[in-house]
C-alpha cells in the first residue's frame, strides 16, 4: 500500500487543476505564456498521475479499469468486476 501522504499530494493537485483549469485555458488562448508560467506548477494537468483508488499504487495501473493490476486480479477472482471472468483451459 501506498503511504497515505502519497495518496492526498494526488487530491491536493486534483483539486489545483480543477481550480486554475478556466484561467489555464484563458491565458493559452490569449497566448500570455508569462502569466501562464507564473501559476502554480501543481495547476498543470500533466503532474496527475494515475494512481489506484484501492492500494494507492501507480505502476501497472490500468485505465480501463481505473486500478492497478494486482487489485484487478483480486477484484476478478473474487468476481467483482463485472465481465471478467477467470480465464481456466
Amino acid at each position: 500500500m501506498a503511504k497515505k501522504s502519497w495518496m492526498e499530494r494526488e487530491k491536493k493537485k486534483a483539486k489545483a487543476i480543477a481550480k486554475y483549469a478556466e484561467l489555464r485555458k484563458q491565458l493559452k488562448e490569449a497566448k500570455d505564456y508569462e502569466k501562464l508560467s507564473q501559476l502554480p506548477r501543481n495547476a498543470s494537468p500533466v503532474r496527475k498521475t494515475n494512481r489506484c483508488p484501492i492500494s494507492g499504487r501507480r505502476h501497472g495501473f490500468l485505465r480501463r479499469f481505473g486500478v492497478s493490476r494486482i487489485t484487478f486480479r483480486e477484484l476478478a477472482w473474487k468476481g467483482e468486476i463485472p465481465g471478467v471472468k477467470k480465464a481456466s483451459w
